[in-house]
């Protein structure tokens, strides 16, 4: 059995080797799918264009307004002449967001009444229309509390200073004492990055198993296969060891390049990540091996893949949060192997966890994996039969 299992490597992997074109898929492909991810899929929001229109005109107006541009967050567009260029500027897309300063707002604020702004949004996108409103709404409580402090200094004695900041850090601003834990930064490649390697594996090498078999049969090969003396774990088991090399190969790449180019550390334990994701591998190698048997050329394989790859990426919580899904969703998203390693790789690269907290993710891992395997082999067996 051993021997068989050994041939049966060797000659797969020499078959690999001479596929010039799956050898460089095998390298150019996690690198591109990271950069596209680490660069380009990012829900992080900076720079919105904005328009301003400003019919104060005033200095207090002014400053108010150099708070938002001398942020990271707001870029300013357009200085609007009226407020119907206000709206053409968002009609259009020519900004997202939109100041519209009333004519009397250094007059309220020098009379000690509320000075209202309008602040508008393009709601197309509602991910960066929420982040442009908070951020909006802290730079204007912030200003609000500056100038509130300012006044009671020079108008006021120290009792009405100290009845001020009390006002200011109870009504005005909660003294929250905000610390992010695992991503402080709160990038978003921090949490896309250790997912990339999680889809890499799946879409690398249950698609390349699935185009590997299925080839066979389209070159006439696999009927040589099952002539031989070859068991069909044997012939399973020989066609899935040089993918999981493969598939590791792949982490090792975005694992250096999410430290070193990313600088995302990794903050728990190496080996246990390549152990988990050899489990893993099991999983999308056995999905693979099941698409191959129900299609007859590379064609289908690659169509009927990806598929049911799609779904499962958008499923998993890689981008989107399942506890956002509907109830029934959620109970789908239990059958998809991808949920669980995602929760391991971004447990033990962000936050350090171990086995001890993360066995409630192996345990169903491992079922998957133990479980494609075996129905590769029995619908293997019937088609030898």
């Amino acid at each position: 059995m051993f021997k068989q299992l050994l041939n049966m490597t060797l000659k797969e992997i020499i078959q690999i080797r001479r596929d010039r074109r799956m050898f460089r898929l095998i390298l150019i492909a996690p690198i591109l799918q990271l950069l596209i991810y680490g660069y380009a899929a990012t829900f992080d929001i900076e720079n919105i264009s904005t328009a301003v229109y400003d019919s104060d005109r005033s200095p207090e107006s002014r400053e108010y307004l150099r708070r938002f541009f001398n942020s990271r967050y707001f870029r300013l567009a357009l200085y609007a002449e009226s407020y119907g260029d206000v709206r053409a500027a968002l009609d259009s897309g020519k900004v997202t967001a939109a100041i519209v300063v009333p004519g009397n707002f250094s007059q309220n604020l020098k009379r000690n009444r509320g000075a209202s702004v309008q602040l508008l949004v393009d709601g197309t996108n509602s991910n960066a229309a929420t982040l442009a409103a908070n951020y909006a709404a802290r730079i204007s409580q912030r200003y609000a509390i500056e100038t509130l402090l300012t006044r009671v200094r020079i108008l006021g004695g120290t009792e009405i200073l100290k009845a001020a900041e009390r006002s200011a850090k109870g009504v005005l601003l909660v003294d929250d004492r905000l610390r992010v834990w695992y991503n402080p930064s709160l990038l978003s490649r921090n949490f896309m990055v250790p997912g990339v390697i999680a889809l890499i594996l799946l879409v690398m090498t249950s698609v390349m198993t699935a185009m590997s078999v299925v080839r066979e049969k389209e070159i006439g090969t696999m009927e040589q296969l099952i002539v031989t003396p070859l068991s069909s774990a044997a012939l399973i088991l020989g066609k899935l060891i040089p993918f999981i090399g493969i598939g590791l190969i792949d982490v090792s790449i975005v694992l250096l390049a999410a430290v070193f180019w990313f600088d995302i550390p990794v903050r728990g334990s190496v080996p246990l990540l390549f152990a988990l994701s050899a489990l893993f591998l099991f999983s999308t190698l056995g999905f693979g091996l099941l698409v191959s048997t129900l299609c007859r050329t590379q064609q289908q394989a690659m169509v009927v893949a990806f598929l049911a790859i799609m779904p499962m990426m958008l499923l998993s919580g890689f981008i989107f949060p399942i506890a956002n899904m509907p109830v029934a969703i959620q109970y789908l998203t239990y059958f998809i192997p991808l949920r669980y390693f995602l929760i391991i790789i971004r447990g033990i690269i962000l936050k350090g966890i171990g086995t001890d907290l993360l066995a409630t993710q192996i345990y169903p891992l491992a079922v998957f994996g133990a479980g494609m395997v075996l129905i590769c082999l029995l619908r293997f067996r019937k088609r030898i039969d």
